[in-house]
């Protein structure tokens, strides 16, 4: 009962911050008053892709303790926030719209990291523009929240930002670029036909929607595209009909809560020979170890997922000093974890720009003048620059197998 009456003590204080906020308010607002600056990052805690949320996290974490959480006369404190609930399994609607809320009514609010999840990110994106926060994403590739480009939906991108200026930035390449990994690496691999099954959910629909633009261009045959019932008692009678159809090759757009580890392994006992492929949400140790869930070690062989995450070899020197640094405190990393770090990066160095290296008042319209200024810069994701729609200049993807319930980096596709 207590949580419940907080909860709607809180919503109904955001309401009245909502209807009470104008322009004028805003801009007022956008200096940080005090030496605390608080960076805000949402992401799910709870449900099979709880490991990228906590990788996320944990990699954001790094990045701030790196610079003793301080920039200059600043002390940057880090609030986490679970997007989660229980009830749902995974990231929630609601949930989400707290977290950006929180965010919004702290008046030392200077930025914040996340979504993980693209439908979390369509949500959060809105009210954290008309507070002028600047927002990073480690992991949101849907290409609406940023273009108008094939594959995005009606009045995308505008209406996330309602200030029509943008505050959204991300660092991992948007979907369009996955696509055309894909498409490469399964015509390598001899596809002529593919169906394509989404989850439904946003992400999975708009790798599913890139996907077909891609192999159109490519000449790439898509046998169907279909959106399958998300964590289904049993795929059976789908494997079946899919089977009828006798693609060489299926694509899965989903993320391991949609129920993709029983669907891939009846899709593979229903068609021994054909091919699968998964989509960057799929590149986790849930889905890939038996031992956490994940599909069985006999069907490894035949899944082939995208990353946006590369082989050691294909970063800087700074990724592996990264990497052992990660696996010291928290063990191996998950393939996000290295953009919760340079997310945080990013972020940190644009408040440092906008500062002055901590030496000037901290104003949110400069962090995000300083955020979509960044050009140039050297990360150990690579040298890349944050462009006008808030897209990182990166265009390569990684290829990865499955051994025996690890992830194996296979190859880097450039786009």
């Amino acid at each position: 009962m207590g949580r419940t009456v907080a909860v709607a003590a809180l919503l109904a204080a955001l309401v009245v911050a909502g209807c009470g906020s104008s322009s004028g308010h805003t801009l007022a607002a956008s200096r940080i008053r005090g030496k605390t600056l608080t960076i805000y990052a949402s992401a799910p805690l709870l449900g099979r892709s709880d490991v990228t949320g906590e990788a996320v996290l944990s990699g954001a974490r790094l990045a701030l303790d790196q610079v003793g959480a301080r920039i200059g006369e600043y002390r940057i404190a880090f609030k986490a926030l679970d997007d989660a609930t229980a009830a749902r399994g995974g990231w929630d609607p609601g949930q989400t719209t707290i977290n950006a809320r929180l965010a919004v009514l702290d008046p030392t609010t200077i930025g914040y990291v996340g979504e993980v999840d693209s439908g979390a990110s369509a949500i959060s994106i809105p009210p954290l523009n008309r507070a002028g926060i600047p927002q990073v994403s480690p992991t949101s590739a849907a290409v609406g929240l940023t273009s108008a480009v094939l594959g995005a939906q009606p009045g995308e991108p505008q209406k996330y930002y309602p200030t029509g200026i943008r505050t959204f930035a991300r660092v991992v390449p948007d979907d369009r670029v996955q696509a055309i990994a894909q498409v490469r690496v399964q015509q390598g691999m001899g596809c002529k036909s593919t169906l394509v099954l989404n989850d439904g959910e946003v992400d999975g629909e708009d790798a599913a929607r890139s996907f077909v633009v891609a192999a159109q261009a490519a000449h790439l045959r898509l046998v169907r595209v279909t959106t399958f019932v998300r964590d289904a008692a049993s795929y059976k009678s789908l494997a079946a009909g899919v089977a009828q159809l006798a693609p060489e090759c299926v694509l899965i757009a989903a993320d391991t809560e949609s129920g993709a580890v029983l669907l891939t392994t009846q899709i593979a006992a229903a068609m021994p020979d054909v091919k699968i492929f998964g989509t960057a949400d799929l590149a986790e140790s849930t889905y890939t170890d038996p031992a956490r869930g994940g599909i069985p070690l006999a069907v490894d062989p035949r899944v082939v997922l995208t990353s946006p995450t590369l082989g050691l070899n294909d970063y800087p020197p700074s990724a592996r000093a990264f990497n052992a640094a990660y696996r010291r405190r928290y063990g191996d990393p998950e393939p996000a974890a290295i953009y919760g770090y340079e997310a945080m990066s990013l972020l940190l160095s644009a408040i440092e720009r906008a500062t002055d290296d901590g030496t000037r008042p901290a104003v949110r319209s400069e962090v995000r003048a300083a955020l979509f200024a960044t050009d140039d810069r050297r990360s150990l994701l690579g040298t890349y620059g944050i462009d006008r729609d808030g897209d990182t200049t990166l265009r390569r993807y990684g290829v990865w197998n499955i051994v025996d319930g690890e992830l194996t980096y296979w190859e880097t596709i450039d786009a």
